[in-house]
């Protein structure tokens, strides 16, 4: 039987580190990037991008096993992970770079994307119209490598106590099936 080819999908909904936990914990999920996309500097930094002129958005790279998880299931949890109806915000955090996006790598990914947020618009899932945009990528530059990883590293901190663990306990509770623990992270370089 020949190996399963892996696909990515790139999605952008607030800080990287409060999906990345959860994407991270899926099962069929390979690896995931915290990262930027979306934006016209090449190269960009944590620092610049945060100042929100580069254009670009805090996104993830998530690679993973399409026969283990699909593409529209990743685009299901993440509408389940994020608040889709905020536009240029997710809770405290405000700019464009928290904008809510799926960057589509081709027109399978860019249709799949459409029609989960049509199915969510139809029932009246969220309490407002969903603002998430689906554009398509061009290029995904990795965040620096103290991002990643992030939550599993910090769980102490009080961001991660505060924001992330609790989409980790929802992930834990509602998608029992889907869950499981990550791998340890490499320690970030200072």
């Amino acid at each position: 039987m020949p190996a399963t080819r892996s696909e990515t999908a790139v999605f952008a909904g607030g800080c990287f580190w409060c999906l990345e936990a959860v994407f991270e914990r899926l099962k069929g999920v390979e690896r995931v990037v915290s990262g930027y996309t979306g934006g016209k500097v090449p190269n960009p930094t944590y620092e610049a991008v945060c100042t929100g002129l580069t254009g670009h958005a805090e996104a993830l790279e998530v690679t993973f096993d399409p026969v283990a998880i699909t593409y529209r299931d990743l685009v299901e949890i993440f509408f389940a992970f994020h608040d889709p109806t905020t536009l240029d915000r997710q809770g405290p955090d405000t700019g464009t770079q928290y904008r809510s996006v799926i960057f589509y790598r081709d027109v399978q990914q860019a249709g799949a994307a459409r029609a989960v947020i049509a199915g969510l618009e139809r029932e009246r899932i969220f309490g407002a119209p969903i603002v998430t945009q689906v554009a398509p990528l061009e290029v995904f530059y990795p965040a620096e490598a103290y991002h990643q990883g992030y939550f599993t590293r910090h769980p102490e901190r009080m961001y991660c106590q505060a924001m992330i663990a609790p989409k980790v306990a929802k992930l834990r509770k509602s998608w029992s099936s889907r869950f499981r623990e990550p791998a340890a992270p490499a320690p970030a370089r200072p």
